[in-house]
């Protein structure tokens, strides 16, 4: 059983395994209730190799007992970055997937994805409730990929400079993507663009579905020559000959930003990504990177309802859609406070479930924040830029990549201090709590604390001040 986001990825892999001859099936709400029933049956019969489906599907007590029946003896996270990138907001479904895995008997899981961190790490193997997991991580540089930032005070002057650098290249050999923050900046971008002759689609989440099909398919059969997309468009999409992507706006982490520029030059030919970047738009993105999930409020009423005696579905979940109508709160809201509430004790009482909830939204928010600073950091590096996103990643490269416009512009003349703690080490600070050294960046360090999110540290303060020390 395949647990994966996005339809349009569903449907590639099925397509793909097919052509493979191997049996797979989708059983999303875009197939019909007599495929999916089959679906099932053939799973049950043990004549279905792979089953793919949504995490909000498996939230249904009779899919997921259909699920059951059906006894996988697999359990596949695709994109498994999206438990903690969406599963504390808008899909928070992906948090109950460990409680989906108790469900069918704990078979064995198999979590991938192309971009994670080792915080991200760390949670999809928390919530997924892996027992003693191998992490295998390798393959995160694209060395054919060329990095690239352009600076930028004036706002008008940054859409100029992109809109140039787009005309120019298109049409060319393959085909390009640009990302914007916002619905409204993909589409005038994108006019913009028509207007001066480049074969340009806007993209985003407030199209119509059969719209988006269509610029999908217009886009993987040559029919455009750039897409100017919101986060909404890429996952699913493996096109090989993208040969540029650029932002038109910064992401709201390098996680999402090496997601994105990844949809480059998968044929392994030379492509290029670029960040037009001003520094004032961190702004957005900052006012953007709240907490998620459930509020005090949410996660005292789901406790006390749950007091109430409300159903436990056979498979063991409890009834959602009976909370969301006994509560009165949005779907999302409630499965975000069970998640907040599984995570406490036995017996918590309601309000200290509330105050614990508030505490863990203030620190998610901490954490996105530092995220968004690590954009800056990306942005505004002084060496390599591989280096610095690989390391994020915690991939260290020894060496400069060589591909990026500050290995082009020749090494930086600031002395680098020494490196005091080992990259990926455990440190403490006296404020911030334990911590993880990320990498080293010229003369600082920058280290993720856990409940404060990532902090870049001037190594003559943590050297000469004792700011951090080895802890186990």
């Amino acid at each position: 059983m395949v647990v994966s986001p996005l339809i349009a990825l569903q449907r590639d892999q099925v397509a793909a395994l097919a052509a493979n001859g191997v049996d797979a099936a989708e059983a999303n709400s875009q197939v019909g209730a007599a495929e999916r029933r089959q679906a099932f049956d053939d799973l049950i019969a043990g004549d279905l190799e792979f089953l793919f489906l949504a995490p909000e599907q498996l939230a249904n007590p009779e899919v997921l007992g259909h699920a059951v029946e059906g006894k996988p003896s697999l359990m596949v996270v695709d994109e498994a970055h999206c438990i903690s990138s969406w599963g504390h907001d808008f899909r928070p479904d992906y948090l109950r997937l460990g409680e989906v895995a108790e469900a069918l008997g704990r078979p064995p899981i198999l979590a991938l994805t192309a971009t994670a961190a080792p915080p991200v790490r760390a949670e999809i193997v928390e919530r997924l409730g892996l027992r003693d997991p191998l992490v295998v991580v390798r393959g995160f540089d694209r060395p054919n990929i060329s990095l690239a930032v352009e600076r930028f005070t004036d706002a008008a002057a940054k859409r100029a400079a992109l809109l140039d650098r787009v005309a120019e290249a298109s049409p060319g050999p393959g085909v390009g993507i640009v990302y914007a923050a916002t619905r409204r900046m993909a589409e005038e971008v994108a006019d913009a663009l028509v207007e001066r002759g480049v074969r340009a689609e806007p993209y985003h989440g407030g199209l119509p579905a059969a719209r988006r099909r269509e610029v999908e398919a217009a886009f993987t059969g040559d029919g455009v020559d750039v897409v100017v997309a919101t986060t909404a468009f890429g996952m699913g999409i493996d096109k090989p000959d993208v040969r540029f992507v650029y932002h038109h706006d910064v992401a709201d982490s390098p996680d999402s930003y090496y997601q994105e520029i990844g949809r480059a030059g998968r044929d392994g030919e030379p492509a290029e990504a670029v960040l037009f970047y001003r520094p004032e738009d961190l702004g957005l993105r900052r006012f953007f990177a709240g907490g998620g999930g459930a509020g005090p409020d949410d996660v005292a009423a789901v406790a006390e309802a749950l007091g109430a005696n409300v159903t436990v579905a056979d498979s063991g979940l409890v009834d959602v859609d009976e909370l969301v109508e006994h509560t009165g709160r949005s779907r999302s809201r409630v499965v975000a406070a069970l998640t907040c509430l599984a995570d406490g004790d036995d017996g918590e009482a309601p309000a200290v479930a509330a105050a614990r909830a508030h505490e863990e939204r203030e620190a998610r928010a901490r954490i996105q924040q530092s995220r968004v600073e690590m954009m800056r950091a990306y942005a505004e590096a002084r060496g390599c830029r591989r280096q610095v996103l690989l390391g994020y990643f915690g991939e260290p490269l020894e060496d400069p990549c060589g591909n990026c416009d500050r290995c082009a512009a020749g090494p930086d003349e600031a002395a680098a201090a020494g490196e005091p703690f080992a990259v990926h080490s455990r440190v403490s600070h006296a404020t911030w709590g334990p911590g993880q050294v990320m990498g080293y960046e010229g003369d600082t360090v920058t280290v993720f604390f856990e409940t404060e999110g990532y902090k870049t540290l001037a190594l003559e303060l943590v050297e000469a001040g004792g700011l951090l020390t080895p802890a186990p």
